[in-house]
């Protein structure tokens, strides 16, 4: 199914068209979620917290890999919106190239630099082995990450968002099942939870190529796309990796707060990784509403409809707005039943850290779904410079924060600094909005070839 979103209502467009992206994500944070509750609750807060730990460090490898896929997404969209197939499909061969080559260096180059990242990390001596373990099997699904994330961000790009959820569910319940036979059957232990979110992955990137190439063959590349197109490998390798930097500047300032959690010993990092997979759980419906949004804002982009996306922003604002106030008030009243989902009642001290967390953070998630939004708006303009700049903000501020002020004030220091870097992004991206409209709609006159 393809879906124009450059007519019809927008509120209906937005919300039909995001929903599967709020489902997949939910999903993908549920097999995250279940590594998470059996690593914790079977194999102790060490092994818990040596894969909160390589969740950062992968998210950080990861982002490398999704911010192509994104941006190249916002290039296939503008093509269809402006509906210029032929084009895309050399789009599609030319980012397929370019992508597929850098996830197998990735790989390369994560397996020979293990020693080096976990050195990063600050890991405490007695969850080494552990961190070394899960790194060491999770590294081979870098490959299947990047075929589902290629090909999720094609079919989106026509406005098919419901085939990526399918597959994502299958992998779901696939990964919920290994995860217990793996870990709770075979005793394998963190390696076992590794190994059952690669197969996961490995299904759900077979499955979804499977799917393209029997009910998208129109949008296959024949052999006369199948070469390179320097102009246009230009335009999709510069908004592909000015927004995977931006990914990886967000999750590299992640992966560094991690690195400072982890100095403040095992309590810590066992409470920040479970106040983490709350906490992206609570706040990923707004993210993957706003990369929805990004492919609204595309194809109207492309068909020169800026006045619609105009009205878009509003929209979108409201409704992810309220989901955020109302996120906020769940999080903020059930913040210790959530987290001893992961950690025995018992465990007293690193329940009252994980509640400072979530209760702290939690109350501003109106920042973060206000800066997914300005994200998206940026992204879908082609102006993917600017979410590089406001992420450096967000992120900057994060981390010099955190660090200034972490030795003196401690932990809460780290909890505070998240929102500020929000808030202060926000009021940037904000104030230059107006003008990336503005240029937007002064170059909606140009050709779909351009």
């Amino acid at each position: 199914m393809q879906r124009d979103l450059t007519h019809g209502s927008i509120v209906w467009g937005l919300i039909s068209f995001s929903l599967p992206l709020v489902a997949g994500n939910l999903l993908q944070q549920l097999y995250n979620i279940v590594d998470t509750w059996v690593v914790g609750r079977f194999l102790g807060n060490v092994a818990l917290a040596a894969v909160g730990s390589a969740f950062s460090l992968m998210t950080l490898l990861t982002s490398l890999l999704l911010g192509l896929c994104m941006g190249s997404g916002v290039v296939f969209s503008q093509l269809y919106g402006a509906g210029s197939v032929e084009r895309m499909k050399s789009a599609l061969f030319n980012a397929f190239v370019m992508i597929a080559l850098l996830a197998l260096a990735l790989t390369g180059l994560s397996y020979a630099f293990l020693p080096q990242l976990i050195a990063l990390l600050r890991i405490p001596a007695e969850a080494i082995a552990d961190i070394t373990d899960y790194l060491q099997v999770i590294f081979s699904g870098i490959v299947w990450v990047f075929l589902y994330n290629y090909l999720a961000a094609v079919l989106r790009s026509v406005g098919n968002s419901l085939a990526p959820l399918l597959f994502l569910l299958i992998s779901t319940v696939v990964n919920i099942v290994l995860d217990l036979l793996f870990v709770l059957g075979f005793g394998w232990g963190v390696s076992g939870a590794a190994g059952a979110t690669v197969i996961a992955q490995a299904l759900s990137a077979i499955g979804i190529a499977a799917y393209f190439l029997l009910r998208h063959r129109a949008l296959c590349p024949s052999r006369k796309h199948m070469r390179i197109d320097a102009p246009l490998l230009r335009r999709i390798a510069g908004m592909s990796i000015l927004t995977s930097v931006q990914q990886s500047i967000m999750n590299f300032g992640i992966l560094m707060v991690q690195s400072l959690v982890n100095s403040f010993g095992i309590a810590t990092m066992a409470a920040f990784a479970a106040g983490v997979k709350i906490d992206a759980f609570a706040y990923s419906p707004a993210q993957d509403f706003a990369n929805g949004f990004a492919t609204f804002v595309a194809q109207n982009a492309g068909a020169g409809n800026i006045q619609r996306v105009r009205r878009g922003i509003a929209t979108a604002a409201a409704l992810s707005l309220l989901f955020c106030l109302v996120v906020s008030l769940l999080v903020f009243v059930f913040a210790t039943p959530l987290l001893t989902l992961f950690i025995d009642p018992g465990e007293t001290a690193i329940l009252a850290i994980g509640q400072g967390y979530l209760r702290t953070e939690g109350m501003f998630y109106v920042g973060i779904g206000l800066l997914f939004l300005l994200y998206a708006i940026y992204r879908g303009l082609e102006r993917a410079g600017m979410s590089v700049v406001l992420t450096v903000i967000s992120l900057g501020l994060r981390v010099a924060i955190a660090y200034a002020f972490a030795p003196a004030f401690g932990v809460m220091a780290i909890w505070l600094a998240i929102p500020i870097g929000w808030f202060i992004a926000d009021a940037v991206g904000l104030a230059g909005l107006s003008r990336a409209l503005r240029h937007a709609s002064s170059s909606s006159g140009k050709s779909p070839n351009d």
